[in-house]
């Protein structure tokens, strides 16, 4: 089975054991649409029932019925919450999976490689893209936003993406 990450267990809230999740998810508030999420934390997954769902600022407050303690909370800490494919919400056109995107080739629209998809830093304003050229691993990490006068075209089937590097991107 296919699981999708939605979000990263930062710390913890409150001493009954909520925990702060820095999400990772177009929606923080498909969160309220779920009733279990599964903790995957050094290799190891559990499954936990949704509690309660609120906001602070830009993380979700996430309390499970199974942690009531601070104690036990902050053992998760760094955990990616997951949920099954088929939990996950439907794409619209022009829409991804963040786990799609990793190991993309990445070429320009004159056809030079860039190299792949390793990190796709999530932030407010739009999500980046990290390309690292395992060919020249001594080059540093090409960060590209992920808008549209940068990306030209997603193809998942092929495992391609194009991009035109705007001024003052290299």
């Amino acid at each position: 089975m296919r699981y999708f990450s939605i979000g990263k267990i930062t710390g913890t809230h409150g001493i009954k054991g909520a925990f702060r999740v820095f999400p990772t998810t177009d929606d923080p508030k498909r969160f309220e649409l779920l009733n279990e999420v599964i903790f995957d934390f050094r290799g190891k997954r559990e499954t936990f029932t949704i509690e309660k769902t609120a906001y602070q600022k830009n993380m979700v407050l996430l309390t499970v019925k199974e942690i009531n303690d601070i104690n036990i909370a902050e053992k998760y800490k760094g955990a990616e919450i997951l949920i099954p494919e088929g939990e996950a919400v439907p794409l619209a056109e022009n829409e991804f999976y963040a786990d799609d995107m990793y190991g993309l080739d990445v070429y320009t629209i004159d056809n030079e490689y860039l190299g792949k998809i390793t990190n796709i830093y999530f932030t407010a304003a739009n999500d980046v893209y990290g390309i690292k050229d395992e060919k020249h691993p001594e080059n540093k990490e090409l960060l590209l936003p992920a808008i549209k006068d940068v990306v030209k075209n997603i193809d998942i089937q092929e495992r391609k993406m194009t991009v035109e590097l705007i001024e003052g991107l290299r």
